[in-house]
């Protein structure tokens, strides 16, 4: 794949699951890449984690030992927004919280040169409504990474109201130098593919909150029944139960529907900070030797 002539250099805000997925795409795929998250330290973590997948890759021959040693290669770290003052591109990845992106793209529009472009990995919220944080919205898209990113082959594409044609061409290109396809969904609230799977995960939360089976039952039901390869609340604990409950959120006040309602049960799995497997419980206990059901 070619790389745009427009963008060269990529800052990444958010080391998290997310942010070093799609850090480790984007220097695979030639891009000089800067790193960055609030916490240095989750940056040294998630280099570590890069370092691994792309291990992992190479045994399995699909990345070249001489390619994954050029790609960690071209990721440095970024400890300060103010390092992304030459990016041709920033990506934000950070939690799925309005007020904290908003704030992180008015830094960022008072940082990066005019001609920049501005993209969120949200999964959910208005884009529209992010990109008026900033004084560019006709540079500004959402660029929605599936997780995890080396792995999945979907980017959704989603255009604000004020997004320019050349940006959304542009952004275009970057997604399929990226050995990526991509899917254009208007922007309302989940876009396309939360707006189906999470209303999913809900109701099959809902069916464990009345009794109608357990957790293995539910996940064995929809893997051999409907031939998903995971089960909807095992899929919860990857995505995570706080991430699933913030677009069950967007959804209702976005859409005003009840069909919309979060399940009280992920409202009380996320107040006890049972948020899935990167918190070690969720709806299973992952702190044994295998994931056990904890309802």
């Amino acid at each position: 794949m070619s790389i745009p002539n427009e963008i060269k250099t990529i800052g990444i805000v958010g080391a998290g699951q997310m942010g070093n997925g799609i850090a480790h795409v984007c220097a695979v795929a030639g891009y000089d890449v800067l790193l960055n998250d609030q916490d240095p330290t989750r940056i040294d973590a998630a280099l570590g984690i890069i370092e691994r997948n792309m291990a992992r890759q190479a045994a399995k021959g699909a990345l070249a030992d001489r390619d994954m040693k050029d790609a960690l290669g071209r990721i440095a770290k970024a400890p300060r927004l103010a390092d992304f003052a030459a990016c041709d591109l920033a990506i934000e990845s950070a939690a799925e919280d309005e007020s904290v992106k908003r704030k992180i793209f008015a830094d960022l529009n008072g940082i990066m040169r005019t001609e920049a472009m501005l993209a969120t990995n949200t999964s959910s919220i208005s884009i529209t409504r992010l990109a008026a944080a900033t004084e560019r919205p006709d540079r500004f898209i959402g660029l929605h990474f599936m997780n995890p990113a080396p792995l999945m082959k979907l980017v959704e594409l989603i255009r604000g109201l004020a997004t320019s044609q050349e940006t959304y061409e542009t952004a275009l290109r970057f997604v399929e130098s990226l050995g990526k396809t991509a899917a254009n969904a208007e922007d309302f609230p989940a876009f396309i593919v939360n707006r189906v799977l999470i209303p999913m995960i809900n109701e099959a939360v809902y069916t464990l909150y009345e009794g109608v089976g357990s957790v293995e039952a539910i996940d064995k039901a929809m893997r051999l029944g409907a031939n998903h390869p995971m089960g909807p609340l095992e899929l919860a604990d990857f995505i995570g139960l706080d991430t699933c409950l913030a677009i069950m959120q967007v959804l209702n006040e976005g859409l005003a529907d009840t069909k919309y309602r979060p399940c009280p049960l992920l409202v009380k799995y996320v107040e006890a900070g049972w948020l899935g497997k990167k918190s070690q419980r969720g709806f299973y206990d992952y702190r044994g030797d295998k994931p056990m059901p904890t309802r």
